[in-house]
């Protein structure tokens, strides 16, 4: 199921308003994300216990198909404890979540989401005293001194079982796991009592996971500077590295900022 917001259209936005229909909320079927569609997801999201964005993504659809959030993901809760432990507005990190995460950190099959680095595998295989010239031959494709042999999706845990067979620890450490893709090697500078204790909390839920990337933060003081100071360049470029301005990571993160900040604003004069 496609990820539908404000402006699309179509008949799946129609299908969507028949579900919300169907769920209690009035509105009509228009075929468009109209404001009121977003306000009925919204309202449902709350209801559910999920992120209140108003976008109707796969974590949306599959609440309503079953009427409850899968407590593997994440939760208004969760966000706004993570927002209280780095003491920023929720509002950053409803933007933070919408431009930096993948969206669910978890695969169609239940497993986490990863993305291997062959050029990492390199440098911790090293880092334990293992060669890497000699496996690299055979194994092109999970050790080299450059990044690529990407496969995406499941494929990923392919090329990790295929390094897990060389030095798991290893293979663990060099693959980025979860919605925010948090490095395995950084288990240790974030306070973990070793990689397999990183790697099944990533396995566990979506909490897990925001709560690597809170440390990951808060282990930084420029990046938590910069994140409570909303300046989004020096965020962007300490969470993505010094290309972040050619995918405009910056930009993407003030407007989203702006826009989540906005509708707190607007609510908290309805609720006054």
């Amino acid at each position: 199921m496609k990820t539908h917001r404000l402006g699309d259209h179509g008949d799946d936005v129609a299908l969507l308003q028949r579900r919300l229909a169907r769920a209690g909320f009035r509105l009509e079927v228009t075929h468009l994300y109209d404001d009121v569609t977003e306000a009925a997801v919204a309202a449902f999201q709350r209801k559910a216990g999920l992120i209140d964005d108003g976008i109707a993504g796969p974590k949306t659809y599959a609440a309503l198909a079953t009427g409850q959030r899968d407590p593997k993901h994440l939760g208004g809760a969760d966000l706004v404890r993570a927002a209280q432990t780095l003491d920023v507005p929720v509002a950053c990190l409803r933007a933070v979540l919408e431009v930096e995460s993948r969206g669910s950190g978890f695969l169609p099959n239940g497993r986490p989401v990863i993305l291997f680095e062959r050029h990492v595998f390199w440098k911790r295989l090293k880092a334990r005293g293992v060669d890497p010239a000699p496996l690299s031959t055979k194994n092109p494709n999970i050790l080299s001194q450059t990044p690529g042999g990407y496969q995406s999706g499941a494929a990923e845990y392919t090329r990790l079982a295929s390094a897990e067979a060389i030095d798991a620890a290893a293979a663990w450490e060099s693959a980025s796991w979860g919605a925010f893709q948090v490095m395995g090697y950084h288990w240790q500078r974030l306070g973990y009592a070793s990689v397999d204790d990183f790697v099944a909390r990533m396995e566990a839920d979506e909490a897990g996971q925001l709560d690597a990337f809170v440390r990951y933060v808060a282990a930084d003081t420029a990046l938590i500077a910069a994140l409570r100071a909303r300046k989004w360049a020096a965020f962007a470029k300490g969470y993505n590295g010094r290309n972040y301005a050619a995918n405009l990571y910056d930009v993407r993160l003030e407007r989203a900022y702006e826009r989540y900040a906005a509708a707190a604003e607007d609510s908290a004069a309805v609720v006054a």
